[in-house]
């Protein structure tokens, strides 16, 4: 199996609907995948959680995708609505422990919350979760509007030498600005930028695969 990190610039980018996206892309490509987000923090009846996205997008159980008592109806970073709920902390030693995959998966999405450093336990955020599964690929979702440039240069700055496929979410090419922060960051910063599902499922594929 290889594993990818989905990751995004800042809270409410699109982590959740671009890893959904990219699981039904791939599995329409004959791809095995399965998604796992170890913690989630929510507003209680405020639409589908994100587990409940991913695991429409893989066919799997939403409590598959994330531990019911994980799911933290306290719109904060997990450790902090944990908090706020009376519930005891926990490590990413105690996250990752809890995830598990089912055999013969191909692909394994793993979500992390908000921005690359923002909380996700007491003692880790999404960087040093992409550190400890030792992710193959990390996708960083991005705006393509203003502030691109430097949201996208600092988030795949703190993965390190990790391989990082940038995805400019809700790109319009009729947008003057949405095309030049692409130009920017591919020719002037030499990253992986893409577009849309389709590039975003031959890019994550591709390195898969190589």
């Amino acid at each position: 199996m290889k594993l990818v990190v989905v990751a995004g610039t800042a809270t409410e980018i699109g982590k959740t609907f671009v890893g959904a996206a990219l699981a039904r892309e791939l599995r329409g490509r004959g791809v095995s995948v399965a998604a796992r987000k170890p913690a989630q923090s929510f507003v209680p009846g405020e639409g589908p959680t994100d587990a409940e996205v991913l695991a429409a997008a893989t066919g799997e159980d939403p409590h598959e995708v994330c531990p019911p008592h994980r799911w933290l109806g306290v719109p904060m970073a997990p450790p902090m609505a944990a908090d706020v709920l009376g519930q005891p902390p926990f490590t990413l030693d105690e996250l990752l422990a809890e995830v598990t995959w089912p055999d013969g998966v191909d692909v394994g999405l793993l979500e992390g919350v908000g921005g690359p450093r923002s909380p996700i336990a007491s003692d880790g955020d999404t960087v040093s979760m992409a550190e400890q599964v030792n992710a193959d690929l990390v996708v960083l979702v991005a705006d393509a509007g203003l502030g691109t440039v430097n949201a996208v240069r600092l988030s795949a700055a703190a993965f390190g030498a990790r391989p990082v496929v940038t995805v400019l979410n809700r790109f319009d090419d009729g947008d003057d600005l949405h095309r030049r922060n692409r130009d920017w960051l591919t020719k002037e910063d030499g990253l992986a930028v893409v577009t849309d599902v389709r590039d975003l499922g031959d890019a994550v594929w591709g390195r898969m695969d190589a």
